[in-house]
């Protein structure tokens, strides 16, 4: 079970390389307003994160005075310094199920939840729940033009992780390889 912590005694991790925009701070703070704070944020025993970074600026965005979270002073430095990356890169690994997604999308959508609080971009909820000018009447109509960008990677697994990444901002793309 998560204690609570008070965020104005938190201390950022000076070397964190994830960063959050504004525009996803405020996501995570509706998340919170809407839901709770369901996820608690992970803390060495000096009050340092670990985890979290972006649900403690959307506390304090909030105005939350205090915050669960969870001790993790049991792991040594390099574990700290290797979770931090393994925390915010592997979630990035995953990938949709888009049958399910567009299912789940039009369950949600036709309930009392705010659907914008998912943290989908307008594109990528119109593409999901079929509501794009893509699938109006006009589909068969070739206007003749088409626009491409070449992007080089530097291996397979970059490739996928790119393509998986715009394909879910609802980008029409495909892979190559020379």
């Amino acid at each position: 079970m998560p204690f609570e912590i008070e965020v104005s005694k938190l201390i950022p991790y000076v070397n964190n390389a994830r960063t959050h925009s504004d525009e996803q701070i405020s996501q995570i703070a509706a998340s919170i307003k809407e839901f709770g704070f369901r996820n608690p944020i992970l803390v060495d025993g000096e009050n340092g994160i670990i985890a979290g970074h972006g649900r403690v600026m959307a506390a304090k965005k909030l105005g939350l005075t205090t915050i669960p979270y969870i001790d993790c002073s049991d792991l040594t430095e390099a574990q700290k310094k290797a979770y931090i990356l393994a925390d915010n890169r592997i979630a990035l690994n995953a990938g949709w199920d888009e049958e399910l997604l567009k299912f789940e999308l039009g369950e949600i959508n036709v309930s009392d939840i705010d659907i914008e609080l998912l943290g989908f971009s307008d594109a990528e909820l119109k593409r999901l729940l079929g509501l794009d000018d893509d699938n109006s009447e006009n589909e068969n109509v070739d206007i003749g033009e088409s626009f491409e960008i070449l992007i080089e990677c530097s291996g397979e697994y970059e490739q996928r992780t790119l393509l998986e990444r715009l394909t879910e901002e609802g980008l029409k793309c495909k892979s190559l390889m020379r």
